[in-house]
């Protein structure tokens, strides 16, 4: 399945991939030779989890090697909707604010990246300059007007 991510987004994933395989990677290694030193293996909960972190860690690094094959950089195509990449100013109670829609992998509230698949992603997708939505939210509804797209 095709991944869309941002130029940096893509960036951000090759890093991790990197530290992951050849910081990270070395770090366990040596962590499990180390308590293997410790005896009987049987019985030794150091090694069963450097063992344990070895296989999260080998884990994380076949996912993002397989959400790396599957990457398409994002362009900007000036269709005047809304979609995976688009940088959007929405309206509510006389407040804006901004958010870029992106893959649930490059989601960030902090940087205003929000994903296509959160409640307010999966109702932006698709819409137009002008369109409103409205959200379900643990205070209530919450109207948003889209101002721009970019």
């Amino acid at each position: 399945m095709t991944k869309y991510l941002t130029s940096e987004g893509f960036e951000k994933l090759k890093k991790e991939l990197d530290y992951l395989k050849t910081v990270k990677r070395q770090e366990v290694s040596e962590q499990i030779r180390f308590t293997a030193a410790f005896g009987d293996l049987k019985e030794n909960a150091a090694y069963d989890a450097a063992k344990e972190e070895q296989g999260f860690l080998e884990g994380r690094i076949a996912e993002l090697e397989k959400a790396l094959d599957q990457v398409k950089i994002l362009k900007k195509t000036g269709s005047g909707t809304v979609q995976i990449g688009s940088i959007v100013m929405v309206s509510t109670n006389h407040k804006k604010d901004k958010f870029q829609i992106v893959e649930p992998e490059e989601a960030d509230i902090e940087k205003h990246k929000i994903s296509y698949k959160s409640p307010l992603g999966e109702m932006l997708l698709g819409k137009k300059r002008g369109a409103s939505v409205q959200i379900e939210a643990p205070d209530g509804k919450i109207d948003y007007k889209i101002v721009e797209i970019a």
